[in-house]
């Protein structure tokens, strides 16, 4: 059965290019898969039957693994077992009808409305880079965009007058995404004032926002501000730009948004993604009631 293992791995390394850390990863999901069938007296794969694909899987669960791990197995199977098929080494595919579990869904974490507040009020606004990095925060909190999103965002994308950014963002999807009056505000003062001198003397950049060389930012960039703006703040959470992205959602959600706006705000292709949400409100909802009711 190695030998089988072997000029599998030699397929996804010639005929598919496959990095070398995936193979290697395929290797001992496939090297322990062997063994678990040998230690069952099974010497050939064309008599592995559903049932010991279930039974391999149940000793995996046994072994405490996360879902994540017996997810990637169970994919890992699937693709050798279609290999195996497709040489007609098997006729049969026992791992037909074998689903993935299901993933727990964790709830994102996000800030709270006293916690943003003083994150937006902690940059010196008096300096340039303060003012840029109160600008970015209203920015990041006011259109929840990704931080991929922020840092490739471009002068040509933003129209002030008309309230909005215009941009492509996750899948090459064209998106809009209004901004308030404050972000507004902040982001004028920036054009205005903080960023021509950061330009200056140097060679233009179409980037809406200018790190202190003058240049675009990087996504380690960003988080760097952030972590240091955090600090500052006195917040101990383990704040991200994504956080900012949960907190824009979460909060215009629990002040009543329809969930199919804040999809589109998010730029979401699938609605179940940002149903999500949902169940943060819910569950700051119990524990308002817990907090505040006499007999909770």
């Amino acid at each position: 059965m190695n030998d089988k293992i072997q000029e599998y791995l030699h397929h996804l390394r010639i005929e598919q290019g496959l990095a070398t850390n995936t193979i290697q990863s395929y290797k001992r999901d496939l090297e322990k898969y062997e063994g678990f069938l040998k230690d069952n007296h099974i010497n050939h794969f064309s008599e592995v039957t559903k049932k010991n694909i279930l039974t391999y899987l149940t000793y995996l669960d046994s072994q405490k693994l996360a879902a994540s791990s017996i997810s990637r197995m169970i994919s890992a199977l699937r693709q050798f077992h279609k290999y195996l098929i497709q040489e007609k080494t098997i006729l049969i595919n026992p791992m037909d009808d074998i689903r993935l579990p299901k993933k727990k869904q964790s709830l994102p974490k996000s800030l709270s409305f006293e916690e943003i507040e003083r994150l937006l009020t902690t940059p010196d606004t008096k300096t340039d880079l303060g003012l840029r990095d109160r600008a970015i925060l209203e920015v990041l909190y006011a259109t929840g965009l990704r931080v991929t999103e922020l840092i490739t965002l471009t002068l040509s994308e933003v129209h002030l007058e008309l309230g909005f950014v215009q941009f492509i963002g996750k899948g090459d999807k064209e998106r809009i995404v209004p901004l308030g009056e404050e972000a507004i505000y902040w982001v004028e003062e920036y054009l205005s004032t903080s960023r021509p001198n950061l330009a200056k003397g140097r060679t233009p950049s179409p980037h809406l926002f200018l790190n202190f060389h003058g240049h675009g930012f990087s996504r380690q960039g960003i988080w760097k501000n952030l972590n240091g703006m955090v600090r500052q703040a006195g917040i101990t959470k383990n704040v991200s730009p994504h956080m900012l992205r949960h907190s824009f959602a979460t909060h215009i959600l629990e002040n009543g948004a329809d969930l199919r706006v804040v999809q589109e705000l998010l730029g979401h292709s699938d609605i179940s993604t940002t149903q999500i949400y949902t169940h943060i409100s819910k569950a700051r909802m119990v524990e308002s009631y817990r907090q505040y009711h006499p007999r909770a």
